[in-house]
């Protein structure tokens, strides 16, 4: 059985080719930004964070289009791993959720000349789903930066002791599977 795709939106179909177009400009910027918290982590390297945001921004483009339905899991699942991935960084909790909102902030700015031109309707009805997703994004990641703590916590049964830290080739695993899994979807859809 083949995946059912809607058409989209075509406000939200002009947002994910603007997103296509400006992904490798956001990444770095979005990079940039979260750069000054990696030194808190260096076994997690700065180009295995960069491929997760990579990973955000191309899921984020395919939920702008027909597959918005088939990614939302994935979208989840990929927001959840970021938690994790941030709490092996060793952030608080409100740095999890500043990191992603600066994603909003970034596409605001990138996004605002195209729904600035959209109908009052159709402008309206593609800021609120963009903000939901993001908002949507930042609920999985807390919950599995809050995963991570209490496993940590109970994995030395409550005793405050350093864990050994995941490795960068652990995470880049897992952003393979996401990859394959976004492929994997992408593919079907042809």
């Amino acid at each position: 059985m083949g995946l059912t795709i809607r058409p989209s939106n075509p406000a939200l179909t002009a947002v994910g080719r603007i997103l296509g177009a400006n992904r490798e400009l956001l990444v770095a910027r979005w990079a940039g930004w979260i750069s000054d918290r990696l030194t808190q982590a260096p076994h997690i390297k700065r180009p295995t964070v960069e491929r997760q945001l990579t990973l955000l921004i191309d899921i984020l483009i395919e939920m702008a289009g027909p597959l918005r339905r088939q990614t939302a899991q994935l979208w989840f699942d990929a927001c959840e791993f970021y938690g994790q991935v941030a709490a092996a960084r060793g952030l608080a909790a409100g740095e999890v959720v500043e990191e992603i909102q600066h994603l909003r902030e970034l596409l605001i700015r990138d996004l605002s000349e195209l729904i600035a031109a959209l109908p009052a309707r159709y402008s309206m009805a593609t800021v609120l789903r963009l903000n939901r997703q993001v908002d949507k994004g930042i609920a999985h990641a807390v919950v599995g930066y809050t995963d991570a703590l209490v496993q940590n916590l109970f994995a030395q049964r409550g005793t405050p002791i350093p864990d050994p830290l995941p490795a960068d080739d652990d995470i880049v695993y897992r952003l393979n599977q996401f990859e394959a899994e976004l492929q994997h979807l992408r593919e079907k859809s042809r």
